[in-house]
């Protein structure tokens, strides 16, 4: 069963095992390997909202798939394919939900995930909004005096995070 809120991809069920549900990614086993579905859920500051913006998993797996191209040649990665034709072809159970899963299906292998986000921030807000008030830092880093919660910040920053 596939819920579309407006035409976004809200949840999803496939023929294959489901192993978790992310804020915004499904995965289920495809044999010793793992398929990883962007839906369109919208989460923010830790909060999945009923919600969903049409075609986000397809751009946050496009986004993906051009940053795993780039690091190809440099560094090995779990990303094994993005090709629905031969995703499909190997598992014609997918077949039936092709259009569901193109553009936002992306074929792994199983690996151990580091638990590290990157946030680049571009306003005080969340957990840096409370450093904020704190510290006058947002993890380690100084921002002028005097901001409020929602500011834009004057150029964007790093703050990388442990993920849950």
């Amino acid at each position: 069963m596939t819920t579309r809120d407006a035409e976004a991809l809200t949840t999803l069920e496939l023929p294959l095992p489901h192993v978790s549900r992310g804020k915004v990614r499904e995965m289920f086993a495809l044999e010793d390997d793992l398929l990883l579905v962007a839906t369109d859920r919208l989460s923010a500051f830790d909060i999945v909202f009923e919600e969903g913006i049409p075609d986000k998993g397809r751009v946050l797996t496009g986004l993906t798939d051009f940053w795993f191209d780039q690091l190809d040649a440099a560094r090995p990665h779990h990303r094994i394919s993005t090709d629905m034709d031969a995703l499909v072809a190997a598992n014609p159970t997918l077949a039936s939900h092709r259009d569901a899963l193109a553009g936002r299906t992306m074929l792994c292998i199983r690996a151990r995930p580091i638990p590290v986000e990157c946030v680049v921030r571009g306003y005080l807000e969340g957990s840096g909004w409370k450093e904020y008030r704190e510290t006058g830092s947002v993890t380690g880093i100084p921002l002028p005096g005097g901001l409020r919660r929602g500011d834009e910040l004057p150029e964007p920053i790093f703050t990388p995070a442990t993920k849950a």
